[in-house]
């Protein structure tokens, strides 16, 4: 008899009540929508732009993720293209190139751009683009230098000065829509 009640109570210990559908659905629902915040709020986000400041790199309408966690442990490295606090609007973001790093010397010159006077090689730049000549400025510390790539109509640096540090959200990663214009940035 004791043997017999050993197993019933090893029995009630394995088996166990399964919860109803609609109670696992709203737990599965629930951790979703957790793992969603989480996500967006630190890692990863998702940016419509409205502007040609890009273009061709992003066009009108592009939809862009950025990985936030990108310069966590690495520094933001020229050519980035970055998604940033404007420092004009408090509700606005912006994105553009990273062109210009703390502590260096930005010109632009005969549709050059020149760092600490070396010519720097800008492939991403479509070969009929132009820039008017600027500079040189010293981008201080904790600041960076950033232009659109369509820079005869790109409001950036050259117009309202340096990006802080705390002000970079993430760097672009892909542009996931439209479809046809999927890219790695």
């Amino acid at each position: 008899m004791e043997q017999e009640q050993a197993e019933t109570t090893a029995d009630e210990v394995i088996s166990t009540e399964r919860k109803p559908f609609w109670r696992e659905f709203i737990e599965a629902f629930a951790i979703a929508i957790i793992l969603a915040v989480i996500i967006r709020t630190f890692f990863l986000g998702m940016y419509w732009v409205p502007s040609e400041s890009m273009v061709p790199t992003i066009r009108v309408g592009d939809r862009l993720a950025v990985a936030k966690f990108s310069y966590w442990f690495v520094e933001p490295q020229r050519g980035d293209v970055i998604v940033f606090k404007s420092a004009q609007n408090d509700n606005k973001n912006l994105v553009k190139r990273l062109i210009g790093l703390p502590g260096e010397e930005v010109a632009f010159k005969n549709n050059q751009l020149l760092i600490d006077g070396v010519v720097i090689d800008e492939p991403y730049l479509p070969l009929e683009s132009y820039t008017f000549d600027y500079g040189p400025i010293v981008v201080p510390e904790n600041q960076y230098f950033v232009c659109g790539d369509n820079r005869l109509y790109s409001s950036d640096s050259r117009t309202w000065g340096f990006v802080a540090a705390e002000e970079i959200i993430g760097r672009g990663v892909v542009i996931y829509w439209p479809l046809g214009h999927w890219n790695m940035l």
